[in-house]
């Protein structure tokens, strides 16, 4: 053993090696993303690792792992649940012969996700059990746990973590290498009685599953992980009733009160004989949870199963928010509200002086971001017409702000693609636009298109082909012709690809090459049916820039058209505010804005080797 300072996401792969997983698939999303790269990185050698192509594929590839006695994790994060779901749902009737953990981030806030959902409610809704730890250093053992579990038990098991514990750092004591489980997958056996889904398999199967929970109930009494702290005898009346990284917050603000705690690690099959030991003298309970009132209702049901007449508190009663993520501040104020302040604290904290205002920083496309370019020409183009444009989820979804304002609708990965056809069918004098990135294409922009030729839509089809998954950190995708672990493979054409599907228009562009975008565009859209424009330019994230732009201020006539159009964080105005100037230190030299200048006043940019509108020598 030894101690190291690690990420949660970081400690959670190294549980998972050191359980001797043998295989992990997932699909990027914040805040997940950092297990499946860990373990890339700290790949002790016998390890297959693979960013999916989305995360159904992932979980599909994890489960036939498991059919052979391998351990396999596979990661996502909330929303991605949604697209495991399919494959999820039948896997738990059909069960796993090698542990098999689904490691789901969940994201309260939310911070960077387009929902709030629950994974434990979702465990509730699918019979599949789920582990919830505190801490960085209850993760690393967790994990470990939960493959042991899941291979006792034949089942997919959830691995549910949230953002402040997939971020959060601590010093934890993890195994060295050479003590790390040396798991040998016994081979696939074919038995079609178990591994072929018919209904009658799964009536039988649900049956067991409803069975085999019941019993994990009393089982997960027992569980170190499920505890009741703070115990104080008779003269306790009130408890607290957590999960997650709230225990912590709950144990940090019970400093100077008394109260009794129930810790849930495992929410579901919820320990039901420990929460009824939990309950025993109690008046009232506090449950301090986030998201869903999954321990609150749980309780409840308790309550009224043995006649108990304990007053269960939380989201249903108001006294913790229904939604978005809690806080130390905010535990600390309902713990207050139920136990009274702290021997040696105030009642009311200490008013402190307001702090100053912080600068409004609304999220924006980087400087020289290729798809400001891609916005723009196709904002040019269409000038005039009647015109929806569909985004997606990733990077580009930032073309919602102004000064482009070219996002009009956002649901979901893949989803601006249906979307587009949907407004188009019933209003066939609107032009349709659907953007989708290149990663978001193969994940689930394929399927869309193929829709969209099949019924005879009239949309087009933008692909910001930016050569890598920008949002999540730049992972490789089929496109870039490399894995994970750094295999150079063939790369997978979304212009083949598109034309396989049988689409007769698809054109390719740089979209820095600003008229070159804008006719391209023209000429594209006024064509019938699905058609599509590939803007290929590298994230700026991944290229050196070769120059800078400047602006000579003889020239500049204080139109504000590159500030106004673009948008671009490193464009501002001079200290007398009539015209423009560049920060040196946030420029790429895209020479985007010395495309548009109307005066000729910015020069200097280079791209990819050549100066704005010019050929090199």
């Amino acid at each position: 053993m030894h101690k190291e300072f690690l990420m949660g996401n970081e400690a959670i792969a190294m549980g998972a090696l050191a359980a001797g997983v043998q295989l992990v698939a997932g699909y990027p999303g914040t805040p997940s993303t950092e297990v499946l790269e860990t373990i890339a990185r700290r790949n002790p050698g016998n390890v297959y690792v693979e960013w999916s192509v989305n995360e159904k594929a992932g979980l599909e590839v994890a489960a036939g792992a498991a059919y052979t006695g391998a351990r396999a994790l596979v990661t996502m994060k909330q929303v991605g649940l949604n697209v495991a779901s399919d494959p999820l749902m039948s896997l738990e009737y059909i069960g796993v012969k090698g542990g098999l953990v689904v490691l789901v981030a969940d994201d309260p806030g939310p911070i960077s996700s387009q929902t709030e959902q629950d994974t434990r409610t979702f465990a509730m809704f699918s019979k599949v059990p789920l582990f919830d730890p505190c801490s960085v250093q209850e993760a690393y053992e967790m994990i470990q746990e939960a493959f042991d579990f899941s291979e006792k038990y034949g089942t997919p098991v959830f691995f549910r973590a949230t953002t402040r514990i997939d971020h959060g750092y601590e010093g934890i004591l993890i195994k060295d290498p050479q003590e790390y489980i040396r798991h040998e997958a016994q081979g696939f056996i074919k038995d079609s009685s178990r591994w072929v889904i018919f209904p009658r398999l799964s009536v039988r199967n649900h049956a067991l599953i409803e069975k085999r929970n019941d019993e994990l109930s009393d089982t997960l009494s027992e569980y170190p992980g499920n505890r009741i702290l703070f115990e104080t005898g008779a003269g306790c009346q009130k408890g607290i009733a957590t999960h997650g990284i709230n225990f912590m917050y709950t144990t940090d603000s019970l400093e100077g009160r008394n109260a009794r705690i129930l810790k849930i690690a495992t929410p579901f099959p919820f320990p039901e004989k420990l929460a009824l030991s939990f309950l025993e003298g109690l008046d009232e309970v506090l449950c301090i949870e986030e998201l869903d009132p999954v321990i609150e209702r749980a309780l409840t049901f308790v309550c009224g199963k043995y006649g108990l007449k304990v007053k269960i508190r939380g989201k249903l009663t108001g006294d913790i928010p229904p939604a978005g993520e809690n806080t130390p501040e905010l535990v600390d104020r309902a713990v207050t509200g139920l136990l009274g302040p702290a021997a040696g604290r105030a009642s009311a904290p200490e008013t402190l002086p307001e702090p100053p205002a912080l600068p409004v920083r609304p999220p924006v496309l980087c400087a020289g971001c290729p798809h400001r370019a891609s916005f723009l020409a196709v904002k040019e183009a269409m000038k005039g017409k009647k015109t929806i444009y569909c985004g997606d989820i990733g990077c580009y979804t930032l073309g919602n702000a102004a000064p482009l304002d070219m996002c009009d609708t956002c649901l979901c990965m893949g989803a601006g693609i249906g979307i587009a056809q949907g407004v188009g069918h019933i209003e066939p004098d609107t032009s349709c636009f659907a953007f989708v990135g290149d990663s978001t294409f193969f994940a689930s922009g394929i399927t869309g298109t193929i829709n969209a030729f099949y019924n005879q839509a009239n949309m087009t089809l933008v692909v910001l082909d930016n050569s890598t998954t920008a949002m999540t950190g730049h992972q490789p995708h089929p496109g870039t012709g490399r894995t994970v672990m750094g295999q150079v493979v063939e790369k997978v054409s979304i212009e083949k690809v598109l034309l396989a599907i049988g689409l007769k228009v698809v054109e390719t562009v740089d979209p820095l090459d600003f008229q070159a975008a804008v006719e391209t565009t023209k000429r594209v859209a006024a064509q019938p049916g699905v058609k599509a424009i590939i803007f290929r330019s590298p994230c700026i994230s991944v290229i050196r820039p070769e120059g800078k732009s400047h602006v000579d201020e003889k020239k500049c006539i204080g139109c504000k058209k590159c500030i106004k159009s673009l948008g671009c964080p490193a464009l501002t105005l001079d200290s007398d505010g009539k015209k423009a100037r560049i920060d040196d230190s946030l420029c790429t030299g895209c020479t985007l804005c010395e495309q548009i200048c109307p005066a000729d006043a910015i020069s200097g940019g280079r791209k990819n080797g050549l100066a704005a509108g010019k050929e090199e020598a």
